[in-house]
């Protein structure tokens, strides 16, 4: 099982100033966040991206996983942007809303498939969009 899938973060967020609704504080874990289940994983996924678009005007798969996973951190952004859009079936340059479902939930699913190198479990990221919505 992947660290991030152990850590109920499919997203693999980092420790940061950042508090999340499902955290668990402290973490075990000193580099990645922890959640009390991936489904309050997957809602800090979807809380962050919605802060992308809300305070940095990010709105695209491109500019949203350039921000997410960028090169200076070690990743390869450009393969992650373009799996991400291949398997969202969103082009990456197309403009979304952080807070429509039908779009957010296959990118999410998506970024945990890059993250985790399994397919998510797409119930559980409704559960997480389920409890963003909130």
């Amino acid at each position: 099982m992947s660290r991030g899938l152990r850590n109920n973060n499919p997203g693999n967020i980092r420790q940061n100033s950042d508090n999340f609704l499902g955290e668990i504080k402290p973490s075990t874990d000193p580099a990645f966040k922890q959640f009390e289940s991936i489904e309050y994983g997957y809602r800090a996924i979807f809380v962050t991206l919605n802060t992308y678009q809300k305070k940095y005007g990010l709105s695209t798969i491109r500019t949203m996983i350039s921000r997410w996973a960028p090169p200076k951190d070690n990743n390869d952004t450009e393969a992650y942007i373009r799996a991400v859009s291949a398997e969202s079936g969103v082009p990456e340059n197309s403009r979304i809303t952080s807070t429509n479902k039908d779009v957010m939930v296959p990118i999410v699913a998506a970024m945990s498939r890059v993250e985790n190198g399994v397919t998510a479990n797409i119930t559980e990221v409704q559960r997480g969009w389920d409890l963003f919505m909130q």
